[in-house]
């Protein structure tokens, strides 16, 4: 007679005392080991149960800038992540809801993000400290890379971005703009007397909003 495996896949797990269903590719929230951090996030790889009925989860986690060799950094958004190249197996019984990780750039285009709405752009690499990409766009006067909660304002000449205060103005100023152009355009438009620049309306864009 064949030996019964120990252990089998399943197909989802339904987490305790909710109706929500988790499937593998899910990313969810997992009970922290103390109760003062807030929840941990992770990808679900797998789904399995034991021979006593005990269902398990093998995850990838993702990490928080500030559990990272190098910590936060101002351009580090409230709501990033870093998909890690920790694996790791829990029990399904400390999952304590679902949640989205999407995209940089889908995650900036949301018109409103919920509180379980996270983004990734990093790979990270927890034995080095390593991040892939290793470089990425950078901005403004500053040249710091974008962080989606703060607003910024758009030249409309060159089409770069700025943080307003990198430009002298406050975030009421910016938002009350008609138009905006930058130092360096604003002086080769006063030396060009042959070629008029039409300018249009200023675009800002304005910090995520969040539900």
């Amino acid at each position: 007679m064949a030996k019964r495996p120990e252990k089998r896949n399943l197909p989802l797990h339904i987490i305790t005392g909710t109706t929500n269903v988790v499937r593998v590719g899910d990313c969810v929230l997992m009970r922290p080991s103390e109760n003062d951090k807030a929840p941990y996030v992770a990808r679900v790889d797998k789904i399995e149960a034991d021979k006593n009925k005990h269902t398990f989860v093998h995850v990838t986690w993702y990490y928080r800038p500030e559990e990272s060799m190098g910590g936060r950094r101002e351009f580090h958004g409230s709501k990033e992540l870093f998909l890690s190249d920790h694996h790791d197996v829990q029990s399904a019984y400390t999952i304590e809801g679902k949640c989205t990780v999407h995209t940089f750039k889908n995650y900036t285009k949301l018109k409103c993000v919920g509180p379980d709405d996270y983004y990734s752009r990093f790979e990270y690499k927890v034995a080095t400290g390593d991040f892939i990409p290793d470089r990425v766009a950078v901005y403004c006067k500053c040249e710091m890379p974008y962080n989606p909660d703060d607003l910024m304002v758009q030249c409309e000449h060159c089409k770069d971005w700025y943080h307003p205060g990198c430009v002298g103005l406050t975030t009421e100023q910016t938002k009350q703009l008609a138009e905006f152009v930058c130092s360096d355009c604003s002086a080769s438009l006063k030396k060009s007397v042959n070629t008029p620049v039409p300018l249009s309306s200023g675009k800002a864009v304005p910090k995520r909003q969040k539900r």
